[in-house]
């Protein structure tokens, strides 16, 4: 079942009074520049509105929202609203070269979409080059008026974002990597709401304090945007409870550590202790890493802190302790893989998995790094002198200079893109195993799939071992889909899926794929337009783990995908 019905249905709730269910809520984010200090560095960064991290979206499910973009910076802009569905509506979905070009200096967009059939936390960022280091900020769906949370309502709510911070320009680093083939520059500290915490240098007047309350609930709604790392995260002392992902509901499990992957937002209930501990807790995130090379190994931390009650005195506050959480090894992939497992759907009469139980389309997609060779009269610092890349069934993918949904709205294709992307890997191999192949160099290329509209699909998305096997957050723009399946190894198409859960799996739109594993995930193609699927690390999407679907229209009206708006930007 795809999600025409659920257009439909909104259709239907539209013709009644606004203040009961259609509110539109407007927002302007002006892209400038101002300067920001951390670690006892000054340096000059894009922002919206002046804000890091940005502005707060605040919605209900069935809300319409218009934000106008106004770039007042010499860099290009798009904005991307992870995790939005915009059925129907690629034209407000935002990445660069795919569903739009990109608002250039002096110009604007405005995008326009509602939200339908989603409640939770997503987030908002800049989707073009390394822009999202410091253009993002929360988007917070509320149930619609009248309904409840399928848990008790909570005391408070509190966005928490990851981030990463470098003290030097970020387009640099990246254009540097880009240049001579290597690996780019870590970042030089990890952020809690744009601050890095006490454990760094300088930095114990930018921490992020929460204040609680003793006998509460609160719900944390995590959202990683950090560029190119996963994360643990711990509450010391307190246990948390997982009850939405991607702005789905889950079936609540408690756990004391959260693993979470740039792309990812998860919304954790917090019961505070019942009395004022006389205490203040760390709340720590530090990466997990499963590649090769080097990572910012360092730990971020915000503090946890109860209310005083009202009769304590300043002696009493001189004793309070300070606990520190426990966090996995950077490397526990073991943890990785038990902690994702816990994952299911709610799969009930009132939130149902309408999990595809037969398949239209299958695909087998190997995703890892690879090079290319280096140019002549260059020094290249990539593999054996070569430059880095990354692939998705070794096609790293060349984005194009003109958008590719209007290509496709206008059926001008010709010279842009083919629609020829190899469903299995053209020359298979030991994908997990020894030997690799000898050479490792990619295919560049802009080819894309071609899906009918409402086809069901299974994509197994398989890590390498070439240039080492690494954990990989693949992101799905325009749809969620149901991770059916996961295990370590090679996929085994002839025993592998008598063990799919088709009956309660998480529904996403960004997964982690094991590394050195697979997994694999089904979804409706119910989404006309150009969507774009790629790794949440910002640097493999730079060297080309990136794809394109294009899904063609129905035969309904609300199945087509409409004219573009009148202000798109033009490349």
């Amino acid at each position: 079942m795809g999600y025409s019905y659920l257009l439909f249905g909104f259709a239907i709730l539209c013709l009644l009074p606004q203040s009961t269910f259609c509110i539109t809520r407007h927002y302007t984010f002006n892209i400038v520049k101002h300067n920001v200090t951390r670690l006892c560095t000054t340096k000059s960064i894009v922002s919206v509105n002046g804000r890091f991290p940005g502005p707060r979206i605040i919605a209900r499910e069935g809300d319409r929202v218009i934000v106008k973009v106004i770039n007042q910076v010499s860099n290009n802009i798009s904005i991307h609203w992870h995790g939005i569905r915009q059925l129907a509506n690629g034209w407000a979905d935002g990445p660069a070269y795919v569903t739009q070009c990109p608002i250039q200096f002096n110009k604007s967009y405005t995008y326009n979409f509602t939200i339908i059939g989603q409640r939770g936390t997503l987030f908002w960022h800049a989707h073009i080059s390394w822009l999202r280091a410091t253009v993002y900020g929360p988007i917070v769906i509320l149930p619609r008026r009248n309904e409840s949370y399928p848990f008790k309502k909570p005391h408070k709510q509190i966005p928490i974002m990851f981030g990463e911070w470098w003290n030097v320009d970020t387009e640099a680093v990246i254009n540097q990597a880009l240049q001579t083939g290597g690996g780019p520059n870590v970042s030089d500290a990890y952020t809690i709401n744009g601050l890095p915490g006490p454990l760094y240098n300088c930095s114990s007047k930018d921490t992020f304090k929460l204040k609680v309350k003793p006998g509460k609930t609160y719900m944390l709604r995590l959202i990683n945007a950090a560029l190119n790392d996963e994360m643990f995260f711990s509450i010391a002392n307190h246990t948390l409870t997982i009850v939405d992902t991607d702005a789905i509901y889950t079936k609540p499990f408690n756990t004391n550590v959260v693993f979470i992957t740039p792309g990812q937002t998860t919304n954790v209930l917090l019961k505070t202790k019942p009395h004022y501990p006389n205490a203040t807790f760390l709340m720590a995130a530090q990466p997990y890493f499963s590649g090769l090379g080097t990572f910012d190994n360092s730990t971020v931390a915000g503090i946890l802190e109860y209310e005083s009650p009202l009769h304590s005195s300043p002696t009493n506050k001189t004793k309070i302790k300070l606990f520190k959480p426990t966090l996995p090894n950077m490397t526990s992939t073991s943890f990785v893989a038990n902690f994702t497992k816990n994952f299911r759907s709610l799969a009930n009469t009132r939130f149902p998995a309408n999990v595809p139980q037969n398949v239209d389309k299958r695909f087998l997609f190997t995703i890892g790094l690879g090079s290319n060779p280096c140019p002549k009269n260059m020094t290249c610092q990539g593999p054996n002198g070569t430059k880095f890349s990354a692939s998705v069934n070794n096609i790293s993918f060349v984005l194009p200079m003109t958008a590719l949904l209007q290509s496709h709205y206008f059926g001008q294709s010709n010279g842009i893109y083919t629609t020829d992307f190899p469903a299995t890997p053209l020359n298979p191999f030991n994908y997990t195993g020894s030997p690799q192949p000898n050479k490792t160099f990619v295919t560049n290329a802009t080819k894309l799939v071609v899906l009918p509209f409402n086809s069901s699909v299974e994509v197994v998305l398989q890590d390498t071992s070439i240039l080492g096997a690494e954990n990989h957050p693949l992101h799905l723009h325009g749809h969620n889909f149901f991770v059916v399946g996961e295990g370590f190894g090679n996929f085994d198409p002839n025993n592998d899926p008598t063990n799919f859960n088709l009956k309660d799996p998480i529904e996403r739109n960004t997964v982690g794929i094991p590394a050195g594993g697979w997994i694999a995930f089904r979804f409706f193609a119910d989404n006309p337009g150009v969507w774009f699927m790629h790794c949440h690390f910002e640097v493999h999407t730079s060297w080309g783990l990136r794809m394109a679907w294009i899904v063609l229209d129905g035969s309904l009206p609300s199945q087509k995908l409409p004219p573009p708006p009148s202000d798109l930007p033009k490349c």
